[in-house]
């Protein structure tokens, strides 16, 4: 296994730089759009879609629906609303489940859903490259995940003895969240320090890295809420010891749609 994760991450790596840091336009848009269609294809399957035709439909849904976003900006606002929305909803439903799978409305109510993870995930990419310092924006909010990951992680190997979400992943601790956020606040602070962020500006920055870290973990969560009520391990296994396109973007559609959000209310950019 550990030899598949890293002949798979040596193939992926620099295939996902070049996309994420290199691509602009329409190619990035293209790019990201495959990505999250492939997100799509395994979504359906957490659905309830067992068939391949059904599961490839929904994919190409997706595929179709953000053509049309790319086609529409003047649409981004309420996308990046909804899912911000959306993702406080979703944190309802992970504390209060399984009770609250009910409220999911079967399949149809679930195809739903996916649709307000993965299209506001990718609006928020695409806005990210039409704004000042494009490339760092996506550094930054993937660096923020991948260090509460981190820090999460080992925190929680070493202190954890709370559980965060029992029902939903076991393995996860209050002790790990904490760990987690504390890590990426040390970095956001040692960014602001070094561009020079002062007062308002770095308070703001904390507690806007605090908002983005916090709901990456409802992102991942929420994944695993619904493979827990599928009965699924990984969402694929489209990546070879990594599971599939969702499990390693998870915690990242929720932040990104927050980050995109908070930039926008900031006066970052223009929707």
């Amino acid at each position: 296994m550990l030899k598949q994760r890293v002949i798979t991450a040596l193939v992926l790596l620099p295939i996902a730089l070049a996309g994420f840091f290199w691509l602009d336009g329409g190619a990035f848009a293209l790019f990201i759009g495959a990505v999250v269609s492939l997100g799509g294809w395994e979504w359906a399957r957490l659905a309830g879609f067992s068939s391949q035709p059904m599961r490839v439909a929904y994919g190409l849904l997706v595929a179709a629906l953000l053509y049309g976003l790319y086609l529409a900006p003047a649409l981004a606002p309420l996308v990046l609303v909804l899912g911000v929305l959306w993702w406080g909803a979703a944190t309802i439903l992970v504390l209060g489940y399984p009770e609250t799978s009910r409220y999911w409305g079967g399949t149809p109510g679930k195809l739903v859903i996916g649709l307000l993870i993965l299209l506001p995930a990718w609006q928020g990419l695409v806005l990210f490259k039409q704004w000042p310092l494009a490339n760092w924006l996506i550094l930054a909010v993937m660096v923020l995940v991948w260090a509460a990951d981190i820090g999460a992680y080992f925190s929680g190997k070493a202190f954890g003895k709370r559980k965060l979400a029992p029902n939903v992943s076991p393995g996860k601790s209050w002790e790990g969240l904490v760990g987690g956020l504390l890590a990426s606040l040390a970095i956001t602070v040692g960014v602001g320090f070094y561009r020079g962020w002062v007062g308002s500006e770095l308070v703001l920055a904390v507690v806007g890295a605090a908002l983005v870290v916090l709901i990456s973990v409802v992102g991942d969560l929420t994944e695993s809420m619904f493979k827990r009520q599928s009965g699924i391990k990984d969402s694929s296994n489209l990546l070879p010891g990594h599971g599939g396109v969702l499990d390693r973007i998870d915690s990242l559609t929720a932040a990104i749609p927050l980050f995109a959000a908070l930039l926008w209310a900031a006066g970052w950019g223009a929707l």
